[in-house]
């Protein structure tokens, strides 16, 4: 059992003490595998649940192997590597994450899966449990819709790579409690991570910023104003961002851009949200970054860097 006491989120809200025994995260994606090993690293017996037994299981696999390289880069002691893998369990049995008290879905971006998924977790988890939505492109509200608890529904949008990233986003519906919102920022500061409260809006905050921004880089690309290199040493460079728009796209999945950039422009209209065509290229060429080995380079193997 962990209690969270740091009282200092980003933009100056309060925490409340969050008791948490157990994490759940459902989906095994690259942010759902994300998600565990944030949760696994700060203690807390956590499973991944996937409808699909490989997919669950491939997914643990590569949170141990993220975790196995942390520990191998000096980034984690040998004692943390090996209490946070044991942390780790998958499951393709939804029954088995009765006793979480947080649950983090990280599913694919379809109201209908997430309505269905917050109506069956009503059915498994205790209703104090908290319910937190990793969307970064769906209403918040309307997610909460789904369950018939939405009080205690709130939007956890962790920055990618979820393990590596400080910032997560936390935004509410209408029905969310304040306890709910107090305890998850709760959860999130013992987690380790900094948290920014923001309005249940399409992209909320950074993504508002950033799949415009990448967009734009894509097409400089296009046009040849810059190679892939040139691009991304001029920005880490002279913005002094810790890596190029390319090296984090590669991380966050061409296909993953594709579809929030999709899903904001259709909600917003503005074209600097709709992805370039170089984009849709990649992805019929399997060249989705370094979950497939290539992307905008080449990547000798297919695991997440360890930190």
């Amino acid at each position: 059992m962990s209690t969270a006491t740091r009282t200092s989120p980003a933009d100056g809200g309060t925490v409340a003490p969050a008791t948490v025994e157990r994490v759940a995260v459902v989906g095994a994606g690259t942010m759902g595998s994300g998600i565990a090993v944030v949760a696994a690293r700060a203690g807390w017996p956590t499973t991944i649940f996937d409808v699909d037994a490989g997919r669950a299981a491939a997914g643990i696999a590569a949170a141990r192997r993220f975790l196995t390289k942390s520990g191998e880069l000096g980034k984690l002691s040998a004692a943390q590597v090996e209490n946070a893998v044991e942390n780790l369990t998958d499951t393709a049995d939804l029954a088995d994450l009765a006793g979480a008290d947080v649950v983090v879905e990280a599913v694919f971006e379809d109201l209908a899966v997430k309505h269905e998924l917050l109506g069956r977790l009503d059915d498994v988890v205790a209703p104090t449990a908290l319910i937190h939505t990793n969307t970064s492109t769906l209403s918040v509200t309307a997610i909460a819709s789904g369950s018939r608890h939405p009080e205690r529904v709130v939007g956890t949008h962790y920055c990618n790579p979820a393990p590596m990233m400080d910032l997560v986003e936390v935004a509410v519906g209408p029905r969310t409690s304040e306890d709910a919102l107090r305890r998850t920022r709760g959860f999130l500061a013992l987690a380790g991570k900094t948290t920014v409260l923001t309005k249940d809006r399409p992209g909320f905050i950074v993504n508002r910023f950033l799949i415009p921004w990448e967009n734009n880089c894509i097409r400089a690309l296009e046009s040849g104003t810059g190679t892939v290199q040139s691009i991304d040493a001029a920005v880490t460079g002279a913005l002094g961002h810790p890596m190029g728009p390319f090296r984090l796209l590669d991380i966050v999945g061409l296909d993953i851009h594709h579809q929030v950039a999709c899903r904001l422009y259709e909600q917003l209209r503005d074209p600097r949200f709709a992805p370039p065509p170089l984009v849709e290229r990649m992805i019929a060429a399997g060249d989705l970054g370094r979950k497939t080995g290539r992307g905008f380079y080449d990547y000798g193997d297919t695991a997440l860097f360890g930190s």
